[in-house]
């Protein structure tokens, strides 16, 4: 290469003009925004803003989930500059993704932080973008799904945990295992054709349909993806991703880790087999790099992420076919 072509490779985060096709970086250094996508809060002809939602004082076990937004951003690194398996297309050239930056809020002011996650997320959608929320604890979720409900109306869920999260709540306390209650209590999401999925620890009944984990095991891929099929239908779908649905080893850089979890091949064959659901938005959630090892976590979560994108790309790319 010349000295020209040095000179403008690298840092493409902030570098970076258009919203389409991706560049060369070194997977070991520069700026690391989500899959090296343009960092900006300019959301004009953006399909989908990544964010980081950096909470942990919803946890009942581990903190640390904080950090996750971070992680999950340095685990993307090599995802941004390999070919888009098992997919074999380019996500980039047709779905306008930027990184969006992180929600801010004051962690002082607890009582105030679900309404800046409402409001951060409600910004993303009135731009006429979806967001891919990147956590951050379980909690998060339920400020983000008020957001999606003002535009979409109540929701499927698509929940991937080993936990439930499905506590009593009374619409007070933030707080990781109770959060599903409250949507349910509050109309956002519609439990009867909603599911669950890789359950491992008593859940309380509020309505969902539940494949546990060891269902998962003894029916295979296949049976879950009909099943989530028949149970969502073409009914607009959130899909939320608790990075401890994993197994631990698989997985150990997580709040409340429980033996016993679907394997990483597992969980992205069914991903990638949603292409057909009506997904409006995704999140991925409980990733503590405290407790990682050589980032095994941190990449898991940033394939399903980018798994996730790709599905949306190759919806855009079908349109154009």
């Amino acid at each position: 290469m010349s000295v020209e072509d040095y000179l403008n490779h690298g840092d493409q985060a902030f570098r970076k003009e258009e919203l389409y096709g991706r560049d060369r970086e070194l997977t070991y250094a520069g700026a690391q925004s989500f899959l090296r996508r343009k960092y900006t809060r300019d959301l004009t002809g953006v399909d989908v803003a990544v964010t980081g939602i950096p909470l942990d004082l919803a946890t009942t076990y581990r903190p640390g989930a904080r950090q996750g937004p971070q992680a999950v951003r340095a685990g993307s690194v090599q995802l941004a500059e390999l070919d888009a398996f098992p997919f074999g297309f380019d996500p980039f050239d047709y779905l306008a993704v930027v990184d969006y930056g992180d929600c801010y809020f004051d962690h002082g002011f607890q009582h105030e932080i679900p309404d800046a996650i409402t409001n951060h997320v409600r910004q993303i959608l009135d731009s006429g973008a979806s967001s891919l929320c990147i956590g951050g604890d379980h909690f998060v979720t339920y400020p983000i799904l008020r957001a999606y409900v003002e535009k979409h109306g109540p929701l499927s869920l698509i929940h991937f945990d080993a936990h439930a999260d499905t506590w009593p709540d009374d619409g007070q306390p933030m707080n990781h295992g109770t959060m599903f209650t409250r949507a349910v209590k509050e109309g956002l999401v519609i439990p009867e054709n909603s599911v669950q999925i890789g359950i491992r620890t008593i859940a309380d009944d509020v309505g969902f349909n539940i494949l546990h984990a060891p269902w998962v095991h003894e029916n295979g891929v296949q049976a879950v993806l009909d099943r989530v099929s028949e149970i969502v239908g073409d009914r607009k779908a959130y899909l939320t991703f608790d990075i401890d649905c994993l197994d631990p080893a698989y997985a150990p850089g997580t709040g409340t880790p429980v033996a016993g979890g679907l394997t990483s091949h597992q969980a992205l064959s069914i991903v990638r087999g949603f292409g057909d659901l009506n997904l409006v938005g995704m999140d991925i959630v409980e990733v503590a790099p405290a407790y990682d090892h050589a980032e095994i976590t941190a990449i898991a979560a940033a394939t399903l992420a980018h798994d996730y994108l790709c599905l949306q790309a190759d919806k855009k790319r079908k349109e154009k076919s």
